[in-house]
């Protein structure tokens, strides 16, 4: 049942981010349950019993101090293994940008997400672009960047079988990564309350080989060269508009 509930891992950082949360898992129940048994013991073991006179402490003395000061000390030490695991995945995850075997745009609007794949060709930007609408295609065993963008307000970018989350903030353009290591078809959500129909804000994720996403690519090579002609008509209006804010890193 467990295994239904938690998405497969389909990402190169998705074990480690699981590792990490069965981790903080672990040590804070461990405390948790050690905490509430030493709790419900106190009350059952200084119960009020008839001609027993209550005993006041100042929680000073040596003996009672120690049951303190102790699991403070060992609760520190969990804490800095916490830590440093978490540094260590976000370190890799968000501040490591290694290079990318191709790169996507993802744009996220109320309440939608639009995708452009490079085409054949591998890059963004040229005529054999494929822009497609809440279905996202990506090549199996391959390392991509993607360019998030908000065209509105505050969404963010959750694919759970990666274990990514991202924000998409206006105005600014995030570039991350990952690798995908599982092919299937997995969910995209938005992560962030975004209005009255962020909760229909959802799309899919494929994940193929190279056959596959080559099929993909040859039925949409008509719109993109039906996209590639409107952008040429319409080049003067865009011309005018304004440019994004250069990349920024670092959000989250």
């Amino acid at each position: 049942m467990l295994l239904k509930i938690v998405p497969p891992l389909a990402s190169n950082f998705a074990a480690q981010n699981d590792q990490l949360f069965i981790l903080i898992t672990i040590l804070v129940g461990v405390w948790f349950i050690a905490a509430e048994a030493m709790f419900f013991w106190l009350i059952f073991r200084f119960r009020a019993r008839p001609n027993v006179a209550t005993q006041y402490i100042t929680g000073k003395e040596k003996h009672l101090h120690r049951w303190v000061s102790w699991p403070h000390f060992l609760i520190l030490v969990c804490d800095v293994v916490i830590i440093i695991a978490a540094v260590q995945l976000w370190v890799r995850v968000k501040q490591t940008l290694p290079a990318a075997d191709r790169t996507v745009r993802v744009v996220a609007q109320q309440w939608a997400w639009t995708f452009t794949d490079p085409g054949a060709d591998g890059v963004l930007d040229t005529p054999d672009d494929v822009r497609t609408t809440d279905e996202l295609h990506l090549l199996l065993n391959k390392r991509y960047h993607f360019l998030l963008e908000s065209k509105d307000v505050l969404h963010s970018f959750f694919v759970p079988s990666f274990r990514l989350k991202q924000d998409a903030i206006p105005g600014r353009i995030y570039t991350g990564w990952f690798e995908t290591t599982r092919a299937g078809t997995y969910d995209i959500l938005c992560a962030e309350i975004c209005g009255i129909g962020h909760g229909v804000m959802g799309a899919k994720l494929v994940v193929e080989g190279e056959a596959e996403h080559a099929t993909w690519l040859q039925r949409h090579a008509h719109d993109a060269a039906l996209a590639a002609l409107n952008t040429v008509n319409t080049a003067p209006a865009d011309t005018a508009s304004t440019p994004a804010a250069p990349a920024t890193a670092g959000a989250h």
